[in-house]
Formats: structure tokens, sequence, C-alpha cells
């Protein structure tokens, strides 16, 4: 009797704690596992704010993704996903092609623009190990360059982060503490830089609480950066952006350096297969699995769950994508081992949420309590901890883990 083959297309959060979970439930005459994800690592996307800032060397931002499956139960191909044909049960790779029984969708987002000018031509975003190098590169780069210079010209130095979000804030902390070390480095006047932050949304973490979020606002505005709430960036070119507030008359932002964290979106694959979605991301059913395609379960990013009491859709968080692949993965057992009786249905346990506000800051809501500072700083590093323990266990802890705790 033929085994089913079970494909998951991804090696992020969600992705990996599928495979690790059917790797130990299934044994080897049960089911054909196979892997797929362009690079041959994993990264914690958590991170790459650190990585992006230089306040964290990129390598430790990743790990190979062979240091966590097993290969005697897992076939893992490095390529790219192009195109899932649904009807034919095939995924098109761009090494060729491969047949699945079961297949899990977790390839993660995309950044979103909106569609404003020039962003993607002269804005940079903190979407992977990559990315997160260039960006680090680049402000390392105006400074030198600055140092250098005859002729002076301050805009070098200014950095526009576009986007208050977890995202944004969070490289906002980093990029306070990071700066200053740039600056005596370079022999630079510290006020000489400008850090803007531009948030279309007339708050700063939309949905946080406000208290903390004020103590955020205070810390940030305290080393520098500058807030312009309720203001859309209209336009990016070589100079820098345009702004305007409301009806407004559009203002000019010279700056060397444009980081847009203002937007995610669900990966444009699910779009091209032709699976119902909206911009990329599925309104899954319970079980995790697609609307008309029983077969096929979408984790992470690419996931669309409303969270009934507040009408809104959850949040695509690293805790909810490992979440969904536990419960994807004894779904799956179930369905290979013929268990009868209805799948699993998924619902987020939030524990709590921490944004981190540089290293040895940060501000959250856990269990039920608020936390900020330092004691905040170490929850966050218990929860990046964790994520590593629950899917490499103890030793990708000690290999990669935080532990300046304090």
């Amino acid at each position: 009797m033929r085994k089913p083959k079970i494909v998951v297309l991804g090696a992020g959060y969600g992705g990996l704690m599928t495979v690790t979970r059917l790797q130990k439930a299934l044994g080897q005459d049960e089911a054909d596992i196979v892997l797929v994800n362009k690079n041959d690592y994993h990264y914690e996307t958590t991170w790459l704010h650190e990585a992006s800032a230089g306040t964290l060397h990129h390598d430790r931002v990743r790990y190979d993704i062979d240091s966590v499956i097993n290969r005697s139960k897992v076939e893992f191909i490095r390529a790219e996903v192009q195109d899932i044909k649904t009807d034919e049960k095939k995924v098109i790779l761009n090494t060729g092609e491969i047949d699945y029984d079961y297949l899990v969708f977790a390839l993660g987002g995309e950044s979103e623009t909106f569609g404003i000018q020039g962003l993607k031509e002269y804005a940079f975003t903190i979407s992977n190990v990559n990315a997160a190098r260039q960006i680090r590169e680049h402000i390392d780069y105006q400074f030198a360059t600055y140092a250098m210079e005859t002729e002076k010209k301050d805009e070098r130095l200014a950095i526009v982060v576009g986007g208050a979000g977890f995202t944004g804030i969070e490289f906002l902390g980093e990029l306070v503490n990071r700066v200053p070390e740039l600056c005596r480095e370079y022999d630079i006047d510290y006020s000489k830089v400008r850090i803007y932050c531009v948030e279309a949304a007339p708050m700063v973490l939309p949905g946080f609480d406000p208290e903390l979020v004020q103590y955020a606002v205070a810390l940030l505005e305290k080393k520098g950066v500058e807030f312009k709430i309720g203001t859309a960036i209209k336009e990016a070119t070589p100079e820098g952006i345009k702004v305007a507030k409301g009806e407004e008359e559009m203002q000019e932002i010279k700056a060397g350096t444009v980081v847009w964290a203002a937007g995610v979106r669900g990966n444009a694959v699910i779009e091209k297969a032709g699976i119902d979605n909206m911009r990329g991301r599925v309104k899954v059913n319970l079980n995790l699995t697609a609307p008309g395609h029983d077969n096929i379960f979408v984790l992470g990013d690419s996931s669309l769950m409303i969270n009934e009491e507040i009408n809104r859709p959850y949040p695509p968080t690293a805790q909810i994508a490992m979440q969904q692949g536990e419960v994807c993965a004894r779904n799956l057992v179930k369905l290979v081992k013929g268990g009868e009786g209805e799948l699993e249905t998924f619902k987020p346990d939030i524990k709590g949420t921490v944004c981190s506000l540089g290293d040895d800051d940060a501000i959250g809501v856990v269990f039920g309590k608020k936390v900020t500072g330092t004691k905040a700083s170490f929850m966050k590093k218990m929860v990046d901890n964790r994520a590593l323990l629950m899917i490499g266990g103890p030793s990708l802890v000690l290999k990669k883990g935080k532990f300046n705790l304090l």
C-alpha cells in the first residue's frame, strides 16, 4: 500500500514546527515527509530588526535546517516554490515539480507597499537575513561617507522608519542604541543625526495598551526619535520621502535611509494557485485547512483567523504560527493513521505580547500583567529562547539562545 506524502512548504516557525512534530509522531513506514525551502537555514523573523540595526550579527539570527530535522524521516528540498496545481496535487518548483497527498503552506508573508510610489525602488524592508544585512551595511556606509565628505550632507545621517507597528518600534529601539556607537566610531556629532518614525494611523502600536505605548514613545523620543503620527508617506524618492497629514500640502523629508516597516501581506503563490484569499491570506477553516481544499493546510502569515471577541484578525505572530504548526501536525497524524472523528480545531493561546525597545528595555503584557523596562526585556528573551527550545531542543538554545537576560 502506497504511503501518503506530506509536503511542507516553508521552514519558518509554522513549517518547522509541523515537520519536527511529524518526525516524532510518524514512522518511516507510515508517511513520506518532504520539506521545501529556498534556503538551507531557518531565520528568526522576530530577530531581524536587531540584525538590521547592527546590534546582532546576522549569523546569530539563523540556524541550519539540518540541525533540527531527522534526515532519515524527512526529505529536504532546497528550491523556490513557483505555483501549486491543486487539481493535480502538484507543487511547481524552480527545480522541477513534486506530488503531494497533503500540503502544508507555510511560506510566510511579503512586504505590502499599498501601491505607494517609489517604495519598492528606494526603501528597504526588514524581510529576510540578506535584507537585514543590506540595511545595516547601508547605514554604516552613510555614516562612513559622511565622515569622509568635505562638504557635509546632513540628510545622509537622516533615517526614516515607515510604520509604528511592532516591527517599526522594535527596529527603532535597536537603532537608537546603535546610532551613538556609529557616531563614536566615525567621530560624528550625535546632534547631526535625525531619526523619524512616520505612521499613517492615529497612534503608535495600534491595539496595544495605551499606558505601555506612552512608555515606549517617551523612551524613544528621549533617545532622539521624532514621531510623525497620522502622517502618510505619499512617495519615496532617491532623496527621501514625501509625506502629508490629512489634506495638508505634501512635505519632503530628506533622508539617506528609508526603511519601510508598515505592511505585511500573504504570499503571492497563494493568489497564483487560485486558492480563495484576501491579499494573499487565506481565511482558513477552524482545523487550519483552506476552504474547498481539505488536504491543504495554511499556516503563519498566509493564514487569516478572526478573533471573534473583537471581530479582527489575529496578528500573524511567531507565537501563533508555532501553535498552528502543532495543531496541523496532530491533524496530519490523525489523517495518516486513519483516525475517526473531526480534526482538531485551532484556538490561539496568547500567553503574552512583548515589544522590545533595545537590548535592555521593552513593554508587554504577560499572563495579563503589564511589564516594562528590564523585567519586560527579560521576558522577551525568555520568549525568544522558548521558540528555539520548542523547535530544536536544549542544544539549539545553548547554541543560539539569548543569555544576557538582565
